[in-house]
């Protein structure tokens, strides 16, 4: 046992490995509770030893977390975290006398702003107790297996999106692409290996460049082609949110928009989408928008009365920034900014993953439309915890979603946009509810 500490100069090995347990106190609980930062302090702390690194594997638990492993040619470096007491356990094991643990600890201790740190080296397979085998390989001798050959290093490494109860995991590629804590919210882009580039909001997946046009097509085709079987095609549209600019792509597709105001809070969102997500944010540069940095409760509550024909509110899940968006006040003023043949649509949460939120955002909306002017429906996103999404439509004349509908018109629209998701057929059964959500929906 024994080693005194940090980079203890290199002495004759009398062990074939060197093992030293570690725990770190009083470290940074965000640091602790954040697998792309654990992950790339471990590969640094490897690599900084002098360790070849052959894989990486990080798991987070819910609510806090992290457990995780980095592969080195000459053994591993492994961590437990407990974010919630600023502590972790880290095992550093390596064979040989070619790379310094203590180095690694050093490393890791800096990384995870650890206020004080205590560790044990174990010396592993002291030689003096082993007899060495002879042992023939026999085959394995042959020239191929001389060959040096530098180990590939893979990474696993996974984004979690959780509530207490339930969690989806997307793996991605490691460090975040953009990351960036603006004064709302942490936002950050990910390379997933799945679906593309994905924008998450306080840890939380907002759309990915493979599903995200369920989302946007239907948050947006739904009311708009409604409104156009009418013969009220909207004309002046306003969006509360979507900084990733998916929903105005969608909104610009339809001819007779003459204009469409974007009002969202995080300029940090607008920024890492124009840059990293371009299949979506292309239609912010379009001149029919105005786009606005700011916060779409104030705006709304000053904006005239019956001044939008269709407003959107892409708002991301109610916390933070976003809580007002799901308030009684602010869907008084989405109902008095509507024409008096407008239409109204909002996501709505998942009847699975955030429940309360969308039994009483959608009793909000009833009580200021009318029951019979508020309409639920359904899109499967697969990058969303339960992966069933619902949106909820509104308007002041009861113009019906599916009643109203022009399905040929609406099939000739999605073919000559080579819609994704969106169709005819998806829009009238979108509105078919499970009985369980009809149930949970349903008033004493």
């Amino acid at each position: 046992m024994g080693n005194a500490h940090p980079s203890a100069p290199k002495r004759a090995m009398k062990s074939l490995g060197r093992h030293i347990l570690v725990e770190f106190h009083g470290c940074s609980a965000e640091i602790l509770n954040d697998i792309p930062r654990i992950e790339q302090g471990m590969l640094d702390a490897a690599a900084q030893a002098g360790a070849t690194i052959i894989s990486s594997v990080f798991h987070h638990f819910s609510p806090f977390g992290v457990s995780g492993v980095v592969v080195i040619q000459e053994s591993h470096l492994a961590i437990h975290t407990w974010p919630e007491y600023g502590y972790a356990a880290v095992d550093l094991f390596t064979c040989g006398d070619s790379v310094n643990p203590w180095v690694s600890y050093d490393a890791l201790k800096s990384a995870f702003e650890a206020a004080h740190g205590s560790a044990i080296e174990i010396n592993r397979g002291q030689l003096d107790l082993l007899e060495k085998l002879d042992v023939d390989l026999g085959e394995l001798r042959d020239q191929k297996t001389q060959q040096l050959m530098p180990p590939k290093h893979s990474r696993s490494v996974w984004f979690t999106d959780r509530d207490e109860n339930i969690a989806l995991s997307i793996r991605h590629r490691g460090k975040p692409l953009f990351r960036e804590a603006s004064p709302y919210q942490l936002v950050e882009v990910f390379d997933t290996f799945k679906y593309g580039k994905m924008l998450a909001v306080d840890k939380m997946v907002m759309c990915s460049e493979k599903d995200e046009t369920a989302y946007h097509e239907m948050i947006v085709h739904v009311p708009m082609l409604t409104m156009t079987a009418v013969e009220q095609p909207a004309k002046k549209v306003l969006v509360i949110g979507g900084g990733d600019g998916g929903s105005v792509r969608e909104i610009l597709r339809h001819s007779r928009v003459e204009s469409v105001t974007m009002v969202e809070i995080d300029e940090a969102v607008v920024r890492a989408s124009r840059e990293f997500l371009p299949s979506l944010s292309s239609a912010l540069e379009d001149p029919k928008l105005n786009l606005m940095i700011g916060d779409g409760i104030e705006y709304l509550r000053s904006a005239s009365d019956e001044s939008f024909d269709c407003i959107v509110v892409d708002s991301s899940d109610p916390v933070g920034p976003a809580t007002g968006l799901f308030s009684t006040s602010f869907y008084k003023d989405v109902y008095r900014c509507l024409t008096p043949r407008g239409v109204m649509v909002a996501q709505s949460e998942s009847p699975r993953f955030n429940q309360t939120a969308f039994v009483q955002l959608t009793h909000c909306l009833q009580d200021i439309f009318g029951e019979a002017n508020i309409h639920t429906y359904l899109a499967f996103i697969q990058t969303y915890p339960t992966g069933m999404w619902s949106f909820t439509y509104g308007t002041k004349d009861g113009t019906h979603p599916v009643r109203s509908l022009n399905p040929t018109a609406a099939t000739e629209f999605a073919t000559a946009h080579s819609l994704q998701y969106y169709n005819s057929d998806i829009h009238q059964a979108a509105f078919c509810l499970p009985t369980f959500i009809k149930t949970m929906l349903a008033r004493d």
